[in-house]
């Protein structure tokens, strides 16, 4: 487990999901950094076959619709942020990694960082899971609802058990992210979000419907789920060098290969727990904490976890690397 470290090099390195992609992402890394450069370049001919197109274009130029996929905003976010580490390292080459933790899909970027999978083999099986979770969201009618105001998971269940009562015995809602206190996100069956939304203030919360393909980390993505441990069968993986958090169990991951790959399966029909994630950790040791590209949805998210806990952002290269 972590310990309290002393070495101001020392870092965890937290990694974004999808949700923050955004046209234009990487760019000005790739601009500056030449090892980020050869990052997407890389990611360019690793998928140049199962995307069709250049990746480090629909990152830098979109359109925001075909980014905005599943299928390719998945393997586009892991390229990024690999990007990002790699020019963050050559213009700090004493940073170190003493753990680890992404959000959802953002784990199989921590678990690169800990030397668990190739950078190839991660974007091989994130493009995977995300044309596997693309075709399962086509494939049934399901939603995401942002709910605020429900004080913790049993609350969050209590109310989707509620809205389960309204609709017929096949509908699914479920507690589907734990992303900070009085943050969570529902994942279900599109007629259950609707309710969702429609019954939040008469039950003290307040409710967003989200514009995301299908109803992600819930049963609705059980056919993504058994084809993806398939995919993770094939994939050849190290024990992890440092700590990376779990979503599913909002622990340090087993350093058994098959148990690091039935959670990557279970995560993607299992709540995502970012909140208990990153309490735990700041319960074990204290850190430098660091966010990788693209975006800056894990330094908010952490502001409402523990606000005295600074997170430092890497969006775009800090304007002293090249003073």
């Amino acid at each position: 487990m972590m310990s309290n470290m002393s070495n101001a090099n020392d870092c965890v390195i937290l990694c974004p999901g999808q949700g923050a992609q955004a046209v234009g992402m990487g760019q000005v890394w790739c601009e500056s950094s030449p090892e980020a450069a050869a990052v997407m370049a890389e990611a360019d001919s690793i998928l140049a076959e199962t995307l069709g197109r250049s990746l480090s274009e629909l990152c830098f130029g979109g359109p925001a619709e075909d980014l905005n996929r599943t299928d390719v905003s998945q393997p586009a976010i892991l390229a990024c942020s690999v990007a990002c580490w790699k020019g963050l390292q050559a213009v700090e080459p004493d940073l170190a990694i003493s753990a680890s933790a992404g959000l959802s899909l953002g784990e199989y970027t921590a678990l690169y960082l800990a030397g668990v999978m190739s950078f190839k083999d991660a974007l091989e099986t994130v493009a995977a899971r995300g044309r596997l979770m693309q075709e399962a969201a086509e494939a049934s009618q399901g939603g995401m609802v942002a709910i605020m105001g429900a004080a913790d998971e049993e609350a969050a269940t209590a109310f989707c058990s509620q809205v389960l009562q309204t609709q017929s015995a096949d509908e699914v809602l479920v507690p589907a992210n734990f992303n900070a206190p009085g943050q969570i996100v529902l994942s279900g069956s599109a007629a259950a979000c609707d309710a969702a939304v429609e019954m939040a203030a008469e039950a003290g919360l307040r409710a967003k419907a989200l514009t995301v393909a299908g109803a992600f980390h819930s049963p609705l993505m059980q056919p993504a789920a058994d084809r993806m441990a398939e995919v993770l069968d094939g994939i050849e993986m190290n024990a992890p060098s440092v700590p990376v958090w779990c979503n599913v169990t909002a622990a340090a991951h087993d350093p058994q290969i098959e148990t690091i790959k039935n959670h990557l399966v279970e995560q993607i029909t299992h709540p995502v727990r970012w909140s208990q994630s990153l309490a735990n950790m700041l319960e074990v040791g204290s850190a430098n904490f660091r966010e990788l590209a693209p975006g800056k949805v894990l330094k908010g998210l952490m502001k409402r976890i523990d606000r005295k806990v600074e997170v430092r952002n890497h969006d775009v290269p800090d304007p002293s690397y090249h003073a």
